[in-house]
């Protein structure tokens, strides 16, 4: 049965909850990574996989999340010693417009395969919120391959963009990949907007261009492998005033998203979390620019942690009834189990 948040229902076999254990989950569009821990003791490991999960007619896969998850938190139990988790959370990229068969296969898998008795399944944005910013209220931006953006004032969710490589994720690694190789593309064609520079970048990367489509087009993963191309861009953007452009356009996209779902009240903080930012000053010179425009009020915040410690601070939250985030069907779902 799904439920609003509350307390794990100890057995006598499980102890002090400090010895509870926990199991968390980040899965994005450049893989899945994996936690296990105990309340008292935190996380004991962690391990991942490159490969994303499917996605599919019926939205995320639950049957190949499974199958990529299990192999790495048995390992990780064998090498740390860590006790079956009582408690679950998966974050997942998609998982508000994709997530209905998770929702619905997810938590009796994770009963079958570890026992487990509470299952959160939440938007992987609600993870990297967590991680970020913890029981506070404010804004977070999660940007990786993808991008998504999510405030709260700890009574309910905003959320803006997180559509897709197809629809949206505007400002993400995976559009400014895509618009630094349009740019190179176009350089290619001789048309208006292209750059040499990365149309050099390009073939370094992906070899001889007319096969580009061939290899991008056929992959599942194809938005992480367009995404692999954003640094290149970064790279020419100081002495490439196309490449700047696309920079400067996505900080613009970036904070526009922010905007939308910042609590308008108050000093709200704003944290910035996900890989996208290790591109460094090409992005963050003018993304601080656009948020003074745009954010005066709010006040910048570094990200207290990732959307997989997220993950497993959601998970204690919800052994120790401390949990304070707002409950959505489609951005945090959470199950118990007899």
């Amino acid at each position: 049965m799904t439920e609003p948040p509350g307390r794990v229902r100890h057995s006598s076999d499980v102890g002090p909850v400090g010895d509870v254990g926990v199991l968390a989950v980040d899965s994005g569009g450049s893989g899945l990574r994996v936690a296990v821990g105990t309340v008292g003791r935190g996380v004991l490991g962690r391990r991942s996989s490159p490969e994303p999960v499917r996605t599919g007619a019926r939205g995320i896969d639950p049957g190949d999340l499974m199958a990529r998850l299990a192999p790495l938190a048995r390992a990780l139990a064998a090498e740390t010693g860590a006790p079956a988790p009582a408690t679950a959370v998966v974050g997942a990229a998609g998982f508000s417009t994709l997530g209905e068969a998770l929702r619905a296969e997810l938590p009796a898998a994770l009963v079958r395969e570890f026992g487990v008795r509470t299952t959160a399944l939440a938007a992987d944005a609600v993870t990297a919120y967590a991680g970020a910013l913890g029981p506070r209220p404010g804004a977070v931006v999660a940007a990786g391959t993808g991008v998504i953006a999510i405030g709260t004032d700890l009574t309910s969710w905003r959320r803006a963009d997180g559509w897709g490589h197809l629809l949206g994720d505007c400002g993400s690694g995976a559009w400014i990949g895509r618009a630094g190789l349009e740019a190179a593309l176009r350089a290619y064609d001789g048309r208006p907007g292209g750059s040499a520079a990365l149309l050099a970048r390009a073939r370094e990367r992906f070899g001889p261009l007319p096969g580009l489509p061939g290899l991008l087009y056929p992959r599942s993963d194809r938005a992480a492998v367009v995404a692999s191309f954003a640094p290149a861009v970064a790279a020419c953007a100081q002495d490439d005033p196309v490449a700047g452009d696309v920079l400067r356009t996505a900080a613009r996209h970036i904070v526009e998203s922010a905007a939308a779902v910042c609590p308008p009240a108050g000093e709200p903080l704003i944290a910035l979390t996900g890989g996208l930012f290790d591109i460094g000053a090409p992005l963050l010179v003018p993304l601080e620019e656009e948020m003074a425009r745009a954010l005066p009020q709010a006040r910048r915040t570094p990200a207290e942690g990732d959307p997989l410690e997220g993950a497993v601070r959601i998970a204690v939250a919800l052994t120790t009834d401390t949990f304070v985030w707002p409950y959505e069907e489609t951005l945090l779902s959470v199950a118990h189990h007899p």
